[in-house]
């Protein structure tokens, strides 16, 4: 059986390295291994072989023909893109907003051109008599306008002030009662949904069922409103049984505009509330907690953070309301009916469109002009325009 050689036996157990080593016979010298030779005579031919060069000299000795030659790059893969100039697709820019423009032409533009097409003619329907029919009343520019500002109605005579009782003499009055309605709904709305909005914005139990029950009234239809109203307010209604009064709230002129007033601010109130609960969820609430540390009161903190950070969505939802109410309809038709101490500009444009279509498309053209007015004022010069509100804030300056 063979014995296990050591494996230390296989290296030399004091391994001599220099130039007076010895060892196997590897150069074929004498069995002496030849140390490299760092004597001081051979130094300069060390230091030749270091000393500097030019750049791109030792290249060129070494090979010339590599230098003109330009270094290769990675190999061409099938398929791949080379160096050349991408063809980008030219799209043109109207292409992207083209979709865009023809749904706005056909919901706004068209309907726009045609009201103020008809409102330049008359309502008066002459007979045609190459095709014995009638035909739409004869071009007169803008005297429907005329008319209306005016308050004068055309007979055969000619234009006389329109009589009492007469659409065309509601007119004022109808502008009345709808800046009327607008102003003081919209007050109202925005006091009223601001407080409702900092009590839903505070943490506390049962928050969440607040937040549904308060939407209810907003949510409720507006025509099962006014008539829900209308029973609340009628002369044998409870609100005359809970004041002990015989008030004919539906027919003299205050009561009537009092009662679509309360109307109004009960059921919109709560949109008010919520977009402005918005704007509130959006304030972060390290800026309060440092507040309450520098010592602020709640009047402070209301007023020097609330306010000046929850204006964008505030002023978002009174420019709604404000439009909103420019065109007040359901209320005042459904509750009041065609009582002109609370016709509003949407109440007599439906009411003249039974009478002249082509006057009713004035009426509802001057409508249109005020609402544009108004929307114009609240985001130019009001700051009702929240993008531009933020980005101000954002950046430091004023708004």
């Amino acid at each position: 059986m063979a014995e296990p050689q050591d494996p230390s036996a296989a290296v030399p157990a004091n391994p001599a390295v220099g130039a007076g080593s010895t060892g196997s016979d590897r150069s074929g010298v004498g069995g002496r291994h030849r140390a490299p030779d760092f004597s001081l005579d051979k130094t300069p031919t060390l230091e030749k072989t270091l000393e500097p060069q030019a750049p791109g000299s030792a290249l060129t000795e070494v090979l010339p023909d590599l230098v003109d030659t330009p270094p290769p790059g990675p190999p061409a893969v099938p398929g791949q893109l080379t160096d050349k100039p991408k063809k980008r697709r030219k799209i043109p820019v109207w292409a992207f907003v083209a979709p865009s423009l023809i749904v706005l032409a056909i919901i706004i533009v068209y309907p726009l051109g045609r009201a103020i097409w008809m409102s330049m003619h008359s309502d008066a329907k002459k007979l045609d008599p190459a095709t014995g029919m009638f035909v739409s009343g004869s071009f007169t520019w803008f005297d429907n306008y005329k008319n209306w500002i005016t308050e004068s109605c055309n007979t055969a005579a000619g234009s006389i002030p329109c009589p009492p009782g007469t659409l065309g003499s509601q007119f004022w009055q109808s502008i009345g009662n709808t800046f009327g309605f607008t102003v003081v709904t919209v007050l109202l709305e925005t006091v009223i949904g601001l407080s409702m909005a900092l009590i839903m914005a505070k943490t506390f139990r049962g928050r969440g069922l607040l937040r549904a029950s308060v939407l209810i009234p907003w949510a409720i239809p507006t025509a099962v409103t006014a008539k829900l109203w209308f029973f609340i307010f009628a002369n044998d209604g409870i609100a005359n049984k809970i004041l002990g009064t015989n008030i004919l709230w539906t027919a003299d002129p205050w009561p009537a505009r009092f009662a679509i007033v309360v109307a109004d601010v009960w059921k919109t109130a709560p949109f008010m509330a919520l977009l402005i609960l918005a704007g509130l969820q959006m304030i972060p609430a390290d800026v309060y907690e440092a507040a309450k540390v520098d010592g602020a009161t709640a009047w402070q903190r209301f007023r020097m953070i609330t306010l000046p950070l929850v204006k964008p969505a505030l002023m978002v939802a009174v420019l709604f309301r404000v439009m909103d109410a420019l065109r007040m309809y359901d209320l005042p038709a459904i509750m009041m009916g065609s009582n002109p101490a609370t016709s509003t500009i949407s109440v007599l444009v439906v009411d003249q469109m039974r009478v002249g279509a082509n006057s009713a498309s004035a009426l509802s053209t001057i409508t249109f002009l005020i609402i544009f007015a108004v929307a114009f004022i609240l985001v130019r010069f009001l700051g009702a325009n929240a993008v531009s509100t933020q980005e101000k804030q954002r950046k430091g300056e004023p708004v």
